[in-house]
């Protein structure tokens, strides 16, 4: 693919734009939303159950014929939705299997996930690195995706990079498929560490956290609390201790793809009340534990449609998922951003913790992250109302490579840089006064207009690769020798 320059930073010709193909199967329940008095899914059944056989197999069909070929398993989708209005179909009915399908049928619609807005894309190397010619790189790009009512879920595609400055996105068409649930694994001292947030200390709450294993299932926490001494439940503390630690436990939880449905057709998409308005700016990257192995977490702010709060994602293939909250003063603002390693034995993260500061905080022994230290507050024309990171650091040899954005006159967002010593990341040791990437005349139209925003590059072959939203209609793509990069670097005197 040729490239066209802007000053010394290659924006790519190709440029990813919402598709409103791409579409999900939901759970719809007529008149729900109309918050009128009477429930209308009992009369929708009672009309169903009118029909003849013939009649019940012909519209399925019909069904089947219009929306097979866009979705997975469309049968066993509307087997479920089913089974989730079944409640509401006599006793006394026995229904055929055609017919029970089409009942969820009728209970089902499609969701265009990003005919709204795509925007906001991190990048991260693909797990997959088979086919491959010398000098490629299979990278896989996290975006967000808006769809109807502004609701945001995480989609994904992959482009490979190189030799030099070429891209090519892979292909991203065929039906898409929601995340199936299944069993979480949840660890003690997140728990813990909600605990300490919600100011939840008593005698009960210490029983259920003294009584579970580091890693523990659904199944082990609801046999601890089946098991909590009768002298404990008879407190009148301890039923609402229970009931807010479930809360706590159920807000954490995983999701799993078949192993044939590729990168690009796989969706997360929010399943607890705190996101059920979006999964917002996941920033993904490839974390390197104290053990050497890697790991995919993401960072993501959940939004209930009144409160955010920050998520993160865990992930060895990028097919399971497991999904947890995080917790401390450090993680109630959006945008915080993982470390690619743990530095000094210390887990960090870039976080926007004041709502204008770019900061960095740690994570203590007890899971919370702490109070952030600043690193760059709004000090220039382009970013005085505020600041904050596009992306996890980018270890290289000069020091940590920090991607920042700044908002200024008309909210018009730009996108910097500057670079943290490797040793000590609370030092700022230099930085692009001047700014890295800027809406163009073209980039600046869109749904929210005057923006470039981005999740994470990364570093291929010295380059620098830059994923970026531009006014929340389009995905483009721009690259920078690292070394270039780093030379328009202006020391700080640290």
């Amino acid at each position: 693919m040729t490239a066209v320059m802007n000053s010394s930073i290659t924006r790519h010709e190709i440029v990813m734009a919402p598709d409103g193909r791409r579409v999900v199967i939901k759970l719809f329940v007529p008149g729900e939303d109309a918050q009128v008095v009477q429930n209308r899914a009992s009369s929708l059944i009672e009309r169903i159950l009118r029909l003849d056989d013939q009649e019940t197999a012909r519209l399925l069909a019909e069904v089947l014929e219009r929306f097979q070929g866009r979705h997975h398993d469309m049968q066993s989708v509307f087997q479920h939705h089913y089974e989730l209005v079944q409640h509401r179909v006599p006793a006394s009915v026995t229904l055929s299997a055609t017919a029970r399908a089409l009942i969820g049928a009728y209970f089902s619609h499609e969701f265009a996930v990003e005919a709204a807005a795509l925007c906001n894309p991190s990048m991260v190397p693909h797990p997959d690195q088979t086919g491959l010619e010398p000098g490629e790189l299979r990278t896989a790009i996290s975006l967000r995706q808006i769809g109807e009512g502004h609701i945001s879920s995480v989609g994904f595609c992959s482009a490979i990079l190189g030799p030099g400055d070429t891209i090519r996105l892979e292909d991203r068409d065929g039906p898409l498929m929601i995340g199936q649930r299944v069993g979480a694994q949840h660890w003690k001292n997140q728990l813990s560490a909600a605990m300490i947030d919600e100011e939840i200390d008593n005698e009960a709450s210490a029983y259920v956290v003294s009584a579970l294993p580091e890693r523990y299932t659904d199944e082990e926490f609801e046999d601890v609390i089946g098991h909590v001494p009768a002298e404990l439940l008879t407190r009148t503390t301890t039923q609402t201790t229970l009931d807010r630690i479930r809360h706590i436990v159920a807000s954490d939880y995983a999701v799993s793809f078949p192993s044939a449905v590729p990168l690009h057709q796989r969706v997360l998409w929010p399943a607890t009340p705190a996101e059920s308005n979006g999964m917002e700016d996941a920033r993904f990257v490839r974390v390197q534990d104290p053990d050497g192995r890697h790991v995919y977490q993401a960072t993501y702010t959940a939004y209930d449609g009144r409160h955010i709060s920050g998520r993160v994602i865990f992930s060895r293939d990028l097919r399971h998922f497991e999904v947890a909250s995080l917790f401390g003063p450090a993680a109630r603002n959006k945008g915080m951003a993982f470390f690619p390693r743990y530095v000094d034995g210390k887990k960090l993260a870039l976080c926007r913790f004041d709502g204008e500061t770019l900061g960095l905080s740690v994570r203590d022994s007890q899971h919370r992250w702490q109070a952030a230290v600043p690193l760059l507050i709004p000090n220039r024309g382009w970013d005085l109302i505020q600041v904050g990171n596009c992306g996890s650091p980018i270890e290289t040899e000069a020091g940590w490579l920090v991607l920042t954005h700044g908002v200024g006159p008309m909210r018009r967002y730009a996108i910097g840089a500057m670079l943290l010593d490797l040793e000590d990341p609370s030092r700022v040791i230099a930085d692009l006064p001047g700014g890295l990437l800027e809406p163009d005349d073209v980039e600046r139209e869109g749904y929210v207009p005057n923006v470039v925003y981005s999740c994470g590059g990364l570093v291929h072959d010295g380059r620098f690769w830059l994923p970026y939203g531009a006014s929340d209609v389009r995905v483009g793509f721009a690259s920078i020798p690292l070394d270039d990069l780093l030379a328009r670097m202006v020391p700080t005197g640290a």
